[in-house]
Protein backbone atom coordinates (compact mmCIF):
# COMPACT_ATOMS: atom_id res chain seq x y z
CA UNK A 1 0.00 0.00 0.00
CA UNK A 2 1.20 3.12 -0.53
CA UNK A 3 0.16 6.58 0.66
CA UNK A 4 0.98 9.81 -0.90
CA UNK A 5 -0.06 12.82 0.71
CA UNK A 6 0.70 16.58 0.92
CA UNK A 7 0.17 18.89 4.14
CA UNK A 8 0.25 22.54 4.39
CA UNK A 9 3.77 23.73 6.36
CA UNK A 10 1.40 25.88 8.79
CA UNK A 11 0.17 24.99 11.23
CA UNK A 12 3.34 22.40 12.26
CA UNK A 13 1.12 19.90 14.14
CA UNK A 14 -0.55 18.06 12.17
CA UNK A 15 2.89 17.52 9.91
CA UNK A 16 4.60 15.96 13.03
CA UNK A 17 1.74 13.72 14.37
CA UNK A 18 1.65 12.50 11.12
CA UNK A 19 5.08 11.68 10.82
CA UNK A 20 4.94 10.49 14.44
CA UNK A 21 1.96 8.01 13.40
CA UNK A 22 3.77 7.06 10.16
CA UNK A 23 6.99 5.76 12.52
CA UNK A 24 4.94 4.22 14.42
CA UNK A 25 3.28 1.89 12.10
CA UNK A 26 6.89 1.69 10.51
CA UNK A 27 6.74 2.59 6.71
CA UNK A 28 8.78 3.03 4.19
CA UNK A 29 9.61 6.05 3.32
CA UNK A 30 10.35 5.98 -0.42
CA UNK A 31 10.23 10.20 -1.45
CA UNK A 32 8.71 13.12 0.29
CA UNK A 33 4.50 12.99 0.99
CA UNK A 34 4.94 8.64 -0.39
CA UNK A 35 5.29 5.69 1.90
CA UNK A 36 4.58 2.20 1.98
CA UNK A 37 3.86 -0.95 3.77
CA UNK A 38 2.71 -4.27 2.49
CA UNK A 39 -0.64 -4.66 1.82
CA UNK A 40 -3.27 -6.28 3.94
CA UNK A 41 -6.27 -5.06 6.04
CA UNK A 42 -4.53 -3.71 8.90
CA UNK A 43 -2.20 -1.75 6.97
CA UNK A 44 -4.80 -0.53 4.37
CA UNK A 45 -6.95 0.49 7.61
CA UNK A 46 -4.69 2.16 9.40
CA UNK A 47 -3.23 4.38 6.06
CA UNK A 48 -6.66 5.29 5.39
CA UNK A 49 -7.16 6.72 9.05
CA UNK A 50 -4.09 8.82 8.17
CA UNK A 51 -5.10 9.87 5.14
CA UNK A 52 -8.51 10.75 6.25
CA UNK A 53 -6.38 12.97 9.23
CA UNK A 54 -4.21 14.87 6.39
CA UNK A 55 -7.32 15.88 4.54
CA UNK A 56 -9.19 16.92 7.63
CA UNK A 57 -6.22 19.20 7.96
CA UNK A 58 -6.22 21.00 4.79
CA UNK A 59 -4.01 18.37 2.61
CA UNK A 60 -4.49 16.09 -0.36
CA UNK A 61 -3.90 12.03 0.42
CA UNK A 62 -4.82 9.26 -2.16
CA UNK A 63 -3.74 5.61 -1.12
CA UNK A 64 -2.72 3.56 -3.72
CA UNK A 65 -2.19 -0.69 -4.23
CA UNK A 66 1.11 -0.91 -5.87
CA UNK A 67 3.70 -4.09 -6.83
CA UNK A 68 7.49 -3.25 -7.19
CA UNK A 69 8.27 -3.92 -10.80
CA UNK A 70 11.24 -6.24 -10.25
CA UNK A 71 12.14 -8.79 -7.30
CA UNK A 72 14.99 -6.43 -6.95
CA UNK A 73 12.75 -3.15 -5.47
CA UNK A 74 10.56 -5.45 -3.28
CA UNK A 75 14.05 -6.81 -1.58
CA UNK A 76 15.37 -3.40 -1.66
CA UNK A 77 11.95 -2.12 0.37
CA UNK A 78 12.17 -5.18 2.45
CA UNK A 79 15.61 -4.93 3.63
CA UNK A 80 15.06 -1.12 4.62
CA UNK A 81 12.03 -1.82 6.32
CA UNK A 82 14.11 -4.92 8.02
CA UNK A 83 17.49 -2.90 8.69
CA UNK A 84 14.94 0.27 10.63
CA UNK A 85 13.72 -2.84 12.83
CA UNK A 86 17.14 -4.43 13.50
CA UNK A 87 18.31 -0.97 14.77
CA UNK A 88 15.20 -1.40 17.07
CA UNK A 89 15.40 -4.66 18.54
CA UNK A 90 19.34 -3.86 19.16
CA UNK A 91 18.61 -1.46 21.26
CA UNK A 92 16.25 -2.94 23.18
CA UNK A 93 18.17 -5.90 23.68
CA UNK A 94 21.20 -2.88 24.89
CA UNK A 95 18.50 -1.76 27.19
CA UNK A 96 17.42 -5.50 28.30
CA UNK A 97 21.00 -6.03 29.18
CA UNK A 98 21.31 -2.14 31.02
CA UNK A 99 18.57 -3.00 33.12
CA UNK A 100 20.00 -6.52 34.32
CA UNK A 101 22.81 -4.68 36.63
CA UNK A 102 19.82 -2.74 38.05
CA UNK A 103 18.20 -2.86 41.54
CA UNK A 104 15.35 -5.17 41.34
CA UNK A 105 12.31 -2.28 41.60
CA UNK A 106 13.96 -0.60 38.80
CA UNK A 107 14.40 -3.85 36.63
CA UNK A 108 10.53 -4.89 37.44
CA UNK A 109 10.07 -1.55 35.59
CA UNK A 110 12.30 -1.72 32.91
CA UNK A 111 10.94 -5.13 32.40
CA UNK A 112 7.61 -3.88 31.98
CA UNK A 113 8.50 -0.85 30.00
CA UNK A 114 10.73 -2.89 27.12
CA UNK A 115 7.70 -5.63 27.09
CA UNK A 116 5.36 -2.67 25.89
CA UNK A 117 8.45 -1.49 23.54
CA UNK A 118 8.76 -5.01 22.04
CA UNK A 119 4.81 -5.40 21.55
CA UNK A 120 5.21 -1.67 19.17
CA UNK A 121 8.14 -2.79 17.61
CA UNK A 122 6.71 -6.31 16.99
CA UNK A 123 3.80 -4.88 15.53
CA UNK A 124 5.53 -3.06 12.40
CA UNK A 125 7.89 -5.95 11.75
CA UNK A 126 6.82 -7.06 8.63
CA UNK A 127 10.40 -8.44 7.53
CA UNK A 128 11.56 -9.50 11.04
CA UNK A 129 15.68 -9.67 10.89
CA UNK A 130 17.51 -12.06 12.69
CA UNK A 131 18.07 -9.49 15.56
CA UNK A 132 14.56 -10.01 16.49
CA UNK A 133 15.57 -13.38 17.99
CA UNK A 134 18.51 -11.70 20.12
CA UNK A 135 15.99 -9.02 21.16
CA UNK A 136 13.55 -11.76 22.55
CA UNK A 137 16.01 -14.24 24.36
CA UNK A 138 17.16 -10.65 26.15
CA UNK A 139 14.15 -10.00 27.28
CA UNK A 140 13.43 -13.22 28.65
CA UNK A 141 16.14 -12.97 30.75
CA UNK A 142 15.48 -9.80 32.28
CA UNK A 143 12.33 -11.67 32.85
CA UNK A 144 14.12 -14.70 34.52
CA UNK A 145 16.20 -11.96 36.94
CA UNK A 146 12.98 -10.35 37.62
CA UNK A 147 11.25 -13.67 38.79
CA UNK A 148 14.24 -14.78 40.30
CA UNK A 149 14.07 -11.24 42.81
CA UNK A 150 10.44 -12.06 43.53
CA UNK A 151 10.67 -15.61 44.52
CA UNK A 152 14.18 -15.04 46.40
CA UNK A 153 15.92 -17.55 43.95
CA UNK A 154 20.00 -17.27 44.45
CA UNK A 155 21.66 -15.86 40.54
Amino acid sequence: MLLCYRLPREPSGPRTTLWRRLKRLGVAQLADGLVALPADARTRESLEWLADDVVAASGTAGLWVARPTTVAQERELAAGMATARAEEYRSLAGQCQEALGADPAERSRALRRLRGEWRAVNRRDFFPPAERERAAAALRELAAAVDRDATGAPV
